[in-house]
């Protein structure tokens, strides 16, 4: 699925050029890589997005975004009719480039075990066309010691190239605001490889933060992981007060109202997507397993689809009941699925009733989902699984159960 009206191909095709890009982001055409293509072609830089997904490539060649970004549209568009973006499947670009970005984390595996070489390999596959005198920006979130790690493989295959780790702090969907109003932290080892990377940066925002490569690995983790505890709190907080027939939502509401010191404290919710447990998991491996608290949340917010489920077959008998599950994405306003804990609700809900109908107006990658009315209209009992705003009016007769409290008020379930 694409977003965005259809536009004439030959208008935003991309325009050769006789000069060399001046920027190359490998893992362009994504939720990270794509805005930062973006942002850099409206400063005037050549930029080209390189990725392995060839359908994504023909996409955003042919003027439109692979994944719900619209702050981003036009930007591209315009980047494209101007011949300052492209983006190819080509590896070989690498080599014209003054600055290559790479977009590419540290991903955890089925047993939520960093793999710290995935880096190191998708370097592997750039570095035939590495030369000395280029600057390398890490930019995805890394597990602690990799980019020192990158240091090293470059030393070893004899390449002068300067390297600086600046995380990626935007969230989805605000991405072209947020990269220029948030302060960049700029990790670099040498006062030259700061000064380049400072100077990419400061195209897009004023305050730029500059701290070493591993003060940098460790700010990102934290800061995702700071929202995964605050979350889990916030999920614990509310099986705590729904246990004893309490509405969480309206304790929580009286809590932060006029007093500042509360105001970060979260609704509950499903604490998903693709980066808050797998950086917590990250921080676990990197402090050999002693993050009590970081497994504690993982249990806290993994569990509470678990709960719901188990709360309702405490009263309904599920067996014979359609359920509707209402919003699949991982977030509000968000057509990413990744990690999204819809999913592990719809398995449950699956062993234990006798059908499960599952929409969102905003996922199109999913063909399983069906339009809202037939959801209403079908399902005995209603599951708000991501608080998209078309569900804080709907009216329907059926109950809804609503841990968010997105209509007004949490459901006691």
């Amino acid at each position: 699925m694409t977003y965005g009206s259809p536009v004439p191909q030959d208008r935003h095709a991309p325009v050769p050029r006789a000069t060399p890009s001046d920027v190359v982001v490998v893992g362009g055409c994504g939720h990270v890589g794509l805005p930062l293509s973006v942002a850099l072609a409206g400063t005037g830089l050549a930029v080209t997005a390189l990725d392995i997904d060839d359908a994504a490539v023909r996409t955003v060649n042919g003027g439109e975004l692979p994944f719900l970004e619209p702050a981003a549209l036009q930007p591209m568009r315009d980047a494209l009719a101007d011949g300052t973006f492209r983006a190819t499947t080509d590896a070989s670009v690498v080599a014209d480039a003054g600055v290559v970005v790479m977009v590419i984390g540290t991903p955890v595996d089925e047993h939520l075990n960093p793999d710290p070489s995935a880096v190191g390999a998708a370097l592997a596959q750039s570095l035939p066309y590495l030369h000395d005198g280029q600057l390398l920006v890490l930019r995805s979130t890394v597990y602690p010691g990799v980019t020192a790690s990158i240091e090293r493989q470059l030393d070893r295959a004899g390449l002068d190239i300067d390297v600086a780790f600046c995380p990626e702090r935007i969230a989805e969907g605000r991405a072209m605001t947020e990269l220029y109003t948030l302060p960049q932290l700029v990790g670099a080892r040498t006062d030259r490889s700061r000064k380049r990377a400072t100077a990419l940066f400061e195209r897009l925002t004023a305050t730029i933060v500059p701290v070493s490569p591993e003060e940098a690995e460790l700010a990102k983790l934290f800061t995702n992981t700071w929202r995964y505890l605050k979350f889990a709190a916030a999920n614990q907080f509310y099986v705590m007060a729904n246990d004893h027939g309490v509405d969480y939502e309206r304790v929580r509401a009286a809590i932060v109202q006029d007093y500042p010191r509360a105001a970060d404290l979260p609704s509950a919710g499903f604490a998903a997507g693709p980066c808050l447990l797998k950086d917590t998991m990250q921080l676990a491996a990197f402090a050999d397993n002693s993050f009590v608290l970081g497994h504690a949340a993982m249990l806290v917010n993994e569990g509470l689809p678990m709960y719901v489920v188990s709360r309702l077959e405490q009263r309904l008998d599920l067996a014979d009941l359609t359920v509707g599950i209402l919003g699949m994405a991982f977030k509000a306003e968000s057509d990413d699925v990744r990690e999204s804990l819809s999913y592990k609700l719809r398995r449950l809900l699956q062993f234990r009733t006798a059908q499960v109908l599952c929409t969102d107006p905003y996922v199109r990658t999913d063909p399983s989902l069906v339009p809202l009315d037939d959801v209403v209209s079908r399902a005995d009992v209603l599951i708000i699984a991501a608080p998209h705003p078309q569900y804080r009016e709907l009216a329907t007769d059926k109950e809804i159960v609503d841990v968010w409290g997105l209509r007004g008020e949490g459901t006691l379930v």
